[in-house]
Order: structure tokens, then C-alpha cells, then sequence
């Protein structure tokens, strides 16, 4: 029988806002042999440099616009900055950990997305499950959302569609999408549950907005495809808001 496994989604800014209740929950998950991989964002820092060194940084629908100049300087952040910084941090809470990317065993084989639209934009198609489960039973994975075609082009991959495909391809029974936010609000209260018909309304009375509406398609998409339990939350203790197929 395969261990359970949790895939958490870490976005840019939440990264920097990381609770002692986050550091305590993966250490209790260890503890439960629970097998945990975090894929991690860096927007904000991405776009950034992207700005001091006066690059576009367009997003169409959620999704960077990526050439090859906001590639390079993607690899630098999520590579160079972010995951060595993440990695460090959790290793000073005492946890056991293994950054990873797409150049590791060919983990991550990636197709493009819509390339005239896009660019140097990828999807997931292919993940190296076997090797990745095996450094998953000793150490929590943090993940950069950057994917390889077969003949080596690196693309980048948005991170919440990254960690939605990566989730489905391992079968993993959890995804979490921890984002700097307590959930889906409206009204100034978070929906505990929501179905697409719901979140296609709050789509277009602009109450998800572009921000988060990446994060709603990647998360149905997850639940539809075989991840049992699929939530948005700031907190890994609480609930946030879940994924529900319409009953």
C-alpha cells in the first residue's frame, strides 16, 4: 500500500508569511508517514526584476507571458532565490528537505501551452513518479513549477497549474493551495464550499478575480481528476475554502 500524499501549493507572497502552525502541521504529517511535496510560486519577486530591469511583465488570464528574457530571470528567482530560501527555512525548523526541479531525472516533461499566445509557457504531461516517491519517503520535495520538453527547452509553468497536474499525476489524495489569503471571500466572509456554478458567478460579478481565478481552475481540474480533497487556504490547520463537485 502506497504512502498518502500531500501536495501544497505555495504561492510567492505566502512564502515569506509561513506560521509556526505551517512548520508544526508537515512535521506531524512526517510523523504520520504522510509523503509532502511543495511546489512553490515566486510571482511577485519574478515580476519585480522583471520591472527594475524594464521588462514587460504581461499576464493573459493569469498566465505570465514568458520570452526568453522573462525565462532566464524566472530560472533566477524560483532556482536561485526562492526555493534556496525556502529549503533553508524549513531545514532551520528542523525539517528534512530536497529542493527539486524539472532537470532532476527528467522530472517534469512539459509540453507548450499555446505558444503564439504565451510563449515559453508549458504544461505538464509526463512526471518521473518513481523517482520522485522514492526521495518523498525521506524528505519533503519543494518543487519549482518549470517543466523541459523532450529536446531540453525549458518553459515555465504557471504554479497553480503545475501543482493541480503534478497532484493528478502522482494520485496524490490531497492538494492544498496556500495562498496569502484565508480562502474564497465574499462579502467579507470565506466560502467554506464551493462548486464551479458558484465560482463561475463570483467570476463574473468580479468577486475571484484575476488573481485567484487561476487558482479555481486548477483546483477543479484537480478535484475532477482524481484528488479527493482540494481546498484554498492561508492556513494548513484550517480548512479554508473546499473544492465540491455540483451535487
Amino acid at each position: 500500500m502506497k504512502n498518502k500524499l500531500i501536495v501544497i501549493k505555495l504561492g510567492g507572497n505566502a512564502t515569506k508569511q509561513l506560521t509556526t502552525s505551517f512548520f508544526n502541521q508537515l512535521q506531524m504529517w512526517i510523523e504520520m508517514g504522510i509523503e509532502i511535496l511543495i511546489v512553490h510560486g515566486g510571482g511577485p519577486q519574478i515580476t519585480e526584476l522583471s520591472q527594475r530591469l524594464h521588462l514587460k511583465a504581461d499576464k493573459i488570464d493569469g498566465i505570465r507571458v514568458t520570452d526568453a528574457a522573462t525565462l532566464n530571470i524566472t530560472r533566477e528567482i524560483l532556482l536561485g532565490l526562492v526555493q534556496p530560501q525556502l529549503c533553508a527555512t524549513l531545514v532551520q525548523h528542523g525539517l528534512p528537505v530536497i529542493g527539486l526541479n524539472t532537470s532532476d531525472n527528467q522530472l517534469l516533461l512539459g509540453t507548450y501551452l499555446n505558444q503564439s499566445k504565451y510563449g515559453l509557457v508549458g504544461q505538464i504531461e509526463q512526471i518521473n513518479s518513481t523517482w520522485l516517491h522514492h526521495q518523498l519517503k525521506q524528505q519533503i520535495g519543494v518543487l519549482a513549477p518549470l517543466a523541459m520538453t523532450t529536446d531540453g527547452q525549458w518553459l515555465n509553468v504557471n504554479a497553480d497549474q503545475a501543482a493541480a497536474d503534478i497532484a493528478v499525476l502522482l494520485g496524490a489524495d490531497r492538494l492544498v493551495m496556500l495562498t496569502d489569503v484565508p480562502g474564497v471571500i465574499s462579502n467579507g466572509q470565506i466560502i467554506n464550499s464551493i462548486d464551479e456554478q458558484l465560482s463561475s458567478k463570483l467570476i463574473n460579478q468580479s468577486v475571484i478575480k484575476s488573481g485567484m481565478q487561476p487558482k479555481i481552475k486548477a483546483a477543479f481540474r484537480a478535484l475532477h481528476q482524481g484528488v479527493a480533497r482540494v481546498s484554498i487556504t492561508n492556513d494548513l490547520t484550517n480548512q479554508g475554502t473546499v473544492m465540491n463537485t455540483v451535487s
